[in-house]
């Protein structure tokens, strides 16, 4: 065998070395030195005869890959070359019949090489005819070479691949050589059939088939197999999109070929010639999102796969967008496209496309982290009114835009981390409007600090408040109040252990407050807990989504598999579902939010269908943005309108306000007065989006409260000893306590801090700790003055004489003004006076402007 094999090689060495120095005579136009001629020859052994060079070893060709949703539908397709590689035995019998005849009529018979062909082809173009002497396989060999500098990015090697070269000659059939001992002729037939160019964006026969006469490689007809196999020679001068008489006529040649070779009759070549082409069948292949049925989502898609996330796919963008678009990969989403076309269909009969807005709907199952939907009112990709390249529901390195300010739906936060320290939902406070924190005591997480500037407002009533009343209301002034005694820190880290996150990408901690121009983070803003942070609506349905999962947070996940065309799996990021907050926690807080949907701000968006539902509103300073976010035990979903700060009726303006501005959705042709509000505006769209993506499905229900922290947790009392007034006040609501100033009469200056209790032991976290001030001495009433007696002279009598009362405390009008170690009190009343344990030295006596009332205060 061995012998044998050495005779053959010897053979074409022979004949290799002849037919290279004639071509190189005939085609080069020039005598090159026969020396090197033979020493490139002998270089070729025959051991290299039977190797295959490093850019000719290669896999599947590229291909195109397919995002398929969760029913098997198609979302979209990815290529760099239009190819769907097919088997052989899926290719029709006409068309590899055809494209023998006219590329290499003689290819199931000569070797590697037809010397033959190439002797004909080298004299006819020494007489000045020019043909082609190249065999199917060296064909074969040079689209090979030329892909294989295409998937490398080497635009020289593009080059080298086609050069007409002596070189490149003889560097071809050595390699058609090695391919046909690797390959068999029907295996060499299959790759070329798919590796060849048929114009117009069309590689291989499959994808000229769909392109040209929207039919399948297998269904060929022989006029359609005959105008395809005359495109490879010239494929931009014959395709019959762009040249039709050219392609016909050369499809012509190809069937007097391939009767001329008694493939066919002649009388099928002269049927096959009167059929014409249809243009009309031409279809235009769909390439990435803008082809898709849900473009936006498609770009999410696209993003994510390109990320950091999917370094499966390469180590870098670049290669990760190069397997995308050459890998031939099947892509499984988890996307309902039902869903996803009834959030769609939910924000266009609100708003408009070219509406001066910017609208969102995400929906997530709080289970599994699976973006169910994420539909946008521009919803197509482009240049045009109404178009963008922009998903506005993801940060921007996804794609986002911007995010926006997401308003009250903070609130959960705040009343989330309250619960998660003891503070129960009974706390109340008394919440007037407008109520001014300026100077009063915040803590970040670096510690304690005071309130610039700040008096808030309510929109929603005044009065005193629990926790579900204020939530109920959204009561901004209560919220404050709450967050000052639960502490900014633990507001901020409870909305990023839900999953809040800035749209910037950047820390809520760590990095400074944009234009605040200085270093501290969110945990330093007083107005945290009324939502200043721009967020994108996919983080905040993800941080509503933990509290409907009773604390558990899952990434938000949008691919399910991913497979090559090897059929092999590619690894995949995961939900990652981590415990983030305490169930029970997690339950009180969807307590609030039911009653918020039932009966409070968010129940024009109620969907009325007897499911549990929780939900909470949200709208910013001037209506720049309204909110809807809410949830079932099943489905998480936040719907928004804001202002497009880009679009001519806002840019360049500081307040933008949505209040009072026309919308034209598909309801409202004629225009929809917005309200400003989140649930009569956004709410219309979280309500339409979450009934269709919740139809048919499970009806789970709330886990209740256990009623554990109800009553505040049993907390061990901070030790005061030797602190001033102020702190020894912020080391106990530090701690989570709530405080209350009371006064009472002494010998000390008014204002002075006397003393606090109780100061030892555990203490319900929602039972005050109260601090006694000096209300100065007890005023002496002064003496009364004498009065005269009468006396009657006709008959005595004893003489009556008017005194003044027994001395009382006197009541004063006004209270007194605390120093600036003691807050302002609030209205509360005690009947008793606590007995003092220690009073510490007075050695300062505050200032004053009023005389005290001796009643009990309280702070808020």
């Amino acid at each position: 065998m061995t012998s044998r094999k050495t005779g053959n090689n010897a053979y074409h060495l022979a004949w290799f070395a002849a037919l290279s120095v004639l071509s190189g005579l005939l085609v080069a136009g020039l005598v090159l030195p026969a020396a090197y001629v033979m020493g490139s020859v002998v270089k070729a052994s025959a051991a290299s005869l039977e190797s295959l060079p490093a850019e000719l070893e290669i896999g599947p060709q590229s291909e195109r890959s397919k995002v398929l949703m969760a029913d098997g539908s198609t979302l979209a397709e990815f290529y760099a070359e239009n190819r769907v590689y097919v088997p052989l035995s899926k290719i029709s019998p006409i068309m590899r019949t055809a494209q023998v005849a006219i590329e290499d009529d003689r290819f199931f018979e000569h070797g590697a090489i037809d010397f033959r062909g190439t002797a004909r082809a080298a004299l006819r173009s020494a007489s000045g005819s020019t043909q082609g002497g190249s065999t199917l396989t060296q064909q074969y060999v040079k689209q090979v070479q030329i892909e294989a500098a295409v998937v490398a990015g080497d635009d020289e090697g593009v080059q080298k691949a086609q050069e007409q070269t002596l070189t490149r000659k003889v560097r071809e059939l050595r390699y058609a050589v090695a391919t046909e001992k690797k390959l068999t002729k029907s295996q060499i037939l299959e790759r070329y059939l798919n590796i060849a160019y048929y114009g117009d964006g069309a590689y291989g026969v499959e994808a000229a088939a769909r392109h040209y006469f929207n039919t399948t490689a297998e269904k060929l007809t022989l006029p359609q197999a005959a105008l395809l196999a005359g495109l490879v020679q010239n494929p931009v001068a014959t395709d019959p999109v762009n040249n039709p008489t050219a392609a016909i006529n050369r499809r012509s040649i190809v069937l007097n070929r391939m009767a001329q070779l008694g493939k066919i009759t002649e009388a099928q070549a002269t049927a096959a010639k009167k059929v014409p082409f249809d243009k009309s069948k031409v279809v235009e292949p769909p390439n990435d999102c803008a082809s898709s049925p849900f473009q936006t989502m498609c770009l999410y898609v696209k993003n994510v796969l390109l990320s950091d996330q999917f370094k499966s796919l390469g180590k870098n963008k670049e290669q990760r967008l190069n397997a995308l678009k050459r890998g031939g990969l099947t892509i499984q989403t988890l996307i309902d496209p039902k869903a996803q076309a009834a959030a769609e269909k939910a924000v266009a009969r609100v708003i408009a496309p070219t509406d001066p807005f910017i609208s969102t709907s995400v929906l997530i199952q709080p289970k599994s982290g699976l973006i169910v939907a994420m539909a946008q009112n521009r919803p197509k990709l482009g240049d045009k009114p109404g178009q963008t390249w922009y998903n506005y529901s993801v940060n921007r390195s996804m794609g986002g835009a911007e995010g926006y300010q997401a308003g009250s739906t903070f609130k959960v936060f705040t009343a989330a981390a309250a619960v998660n320290k003891g503070i129960p939902t009974t706390r109340r406070y008394n919440s007037p409007s407008p109520m001014n924190f300026t100077g009063t005591t915040f803590r970040s997480c670096e510690g304690p600090f005071l309130s610039p500037q700040y008096t808030p407002k309510n929109s929603t009533g005044v009065g005193n408040f629990d926790m579900k009343q204020a939530t109920m209301k959204s009561i901004n002034t209560y919220f404050v109040q709450l967050q000052r005694a639960v502490g900014n820190c633990d507001v901020v880290k409870m909305a990023q252990a839900a999953g809040v996150a800035r749209a910037d990408g950047k820390d809520l901690i760590k990095d400074p407050v944009p234009g605040s121009g200085g270093t501290g983070g969110f945990d330093t803003i007083v107005s945290f807990t009324l939502g200043p942070v721009e967020v994108t609506p996919l983080s905040m349905a993800q941080a509503y989504a933990t509290f409907a999962n009773r604390g558990v947070r899952c990434d938000p996940i949008i691919i399910k598999s991913v497979t090559t065309k090897a059929g092999k799996s590619s690894p995949v990021p995961s939900a990652n579902c981590t415990r983030t907050i305490d169930p029970e926690v997690a339950d009180q807080v969807t307590k609030l939010l039911e009653a918020t949907i039932a009966s409070g701000t968010a129940r024009p968006a109620n969907l009325d269908d007897g499911r549990d539902q929780a939900a909470k509103t949200g709208t910013t300073d001037s209506a720049e943005a309204v909110w809807l976010a809410g949830f079932t035990p099943d489905m998480a979903g936040v719907s928004l309108i804001a202002a497009d700060k880009q679009a001519p009726q806002y840019k360049g303006r500081s307040r933008r306000s949505i209040t009072g501005r026309y919308s034209h959705g598909t309801d409202y042709p004629y225009g929809h007065q917005l309200s400003g509000s989140g649930s009569g505006d956004a709410g219309l769209i979280w309500r339409a989006s979450m009934r269709a993506a919740l139809e048919g499905g499970p009806r789970s229900s709330f886990h209740a409260p256990t009623g554990k922290l109800v009553d505040g947790k049993e907390v061990e009392i901070p030790d005061i000893t030797g602190l001033s007034f102020k702190e020894a006040m912020a080391k106990v609501e530090a701690a989570g306590f709530s405080t209350e100033v009371t006064y009472e009469y002494s010998s000390y200056s008014e204002g002075t801090y006397l003393y606090a209790y109780p100061t030892k032991g555990k203490r319900s976290i929602n039972k005050p700790i109260t601090f006694v001030l000096s209300q100065g001495p007890r005023p002496v009433a002064p003496k009364p003055k004498p009065t005269a007696t009468r006396t009657r002279t006709t008959q005595p009598t004893a003489t009556r004489t008017r005194t003044a009362p027994r001395p009382t405390a006197s009541k004063t009008t006004t209270k007194p003004k605390a120093t600036t170690t003691a807050p302002k009190p609030t209205a509360s009343k005690t009947t008793t006076k606590p007995k003092a344990t220690t009073k510490p030295k007075a050695t300062t006596k505050p200032k004053t402007t009023t005389k005290p009332k001796p009643t009990t205060k309280k702070t808020p």
